[in-house]
């Protein structure tokens, strides 16, 4: 899904006479987990490098930093793949390049970083996300693979995601993103219009399902990070003194 896609889309949108607009108040963010909310994996390859002693260089997939170089991040841009699919090959490629056959994704996150919750977490995006609730704004996450990549029992470790007004997880549910019903229910566990909602995701496919559901959009660009969270906030209509 390209850039100039979601941009015919919401232009089509915009002739509908329900299509939200800039002009629409935002009352609740909607938040995908992975790469949004989490620290991408793309951002720590030297640390992983250090974490399982393979040599520096080893790990050269960059995903969204650089599709070009990417082929198998290509591929899931075209559908070929799923995106589960796409970390299910790059886990055992990186199980392999440790002498140990058999990985999955969630054994993969478990050995590479994500034993401390915390850390998992990006700090700004979690200052956005108590702001936007002290604003009296609802919040939740719209992830579609949340428990089955971190596990029950690390996720109820990661502070960020106690008191949330919904998480709607593909785990459970098995609708995924950008099936229209994803973010149907998302609304309805929000208990919002919509329009009202100001969903944030880093794949162009799940903004265009967004932006088809009606919601308002933030694509989050994993190569300029403090200054997607500032656009975010600005959308929230939050203090830009904060994110600056």
């Amino acid at each position: 899904m390209r850039f100039e896609d979601v941009q015919a889309r919401r232009a089509a949108a915009a002739g509908a006479e329900a299509a939200p607009s800039l002009r629409t108040p935002v009352r609740g963010l909607l938040l995908d987990f992975g790469a949004v909310i989490s620290v991408s994996l793309f951002e720590c390859h030297r640390q992983t490098e250090q974490l399982l002693r393979l040599p520096r260089g080893t790990l050269t997939w960059l995903g969204p930093l650089d599709p070009s170089n990417d082929p198998l991040w290509q591929s899931m841009l075209r559908q070929e793949i799923s995106e589960r699919d796409y970390w299910a090959i790059r886990a055992r490629e990186v199980g392999e390049a440790v002498g140990e056959r058999g990985w999955d994704t969630r054994a993969m996150l478990a050995r590479v970083r994500h034993t401390d919750p915390v850390h998992t977490v990006r700090p700004l995006v979690a200052r956005l996300i108590g702001a936007a609730r002290a604003a009296g704004l609802r919040v939740g996450i719209l992830s579609n693979e949340l428990e089955l990549f971190y596990g029950t029992a690390f996720l109820e470790r990661m502070d960020v995601l106690r008191g949330l007004d919904a998480v709607v997880d593909a785990t459970h549910t098995g609708i995924l993103k950008p099936d229209p019903r994803a973010y149907a229910l998302a609304a309805e566990r929000l208990a919002l219009p919509a329009a009202q909602i100001l969903f944030v995701d880093d794949q162009f496919r799940n903004i265009a399902g967004a932006v088809d559901a009606g919601m308002q959009v933030q694509f989050f660009d994993l190569r300029d990070v403090p200054g997607n969270v500032a656009a975010v906030a600005a959308r929230l209509a939050l203090p830009c003194e904060e994110w600056r």
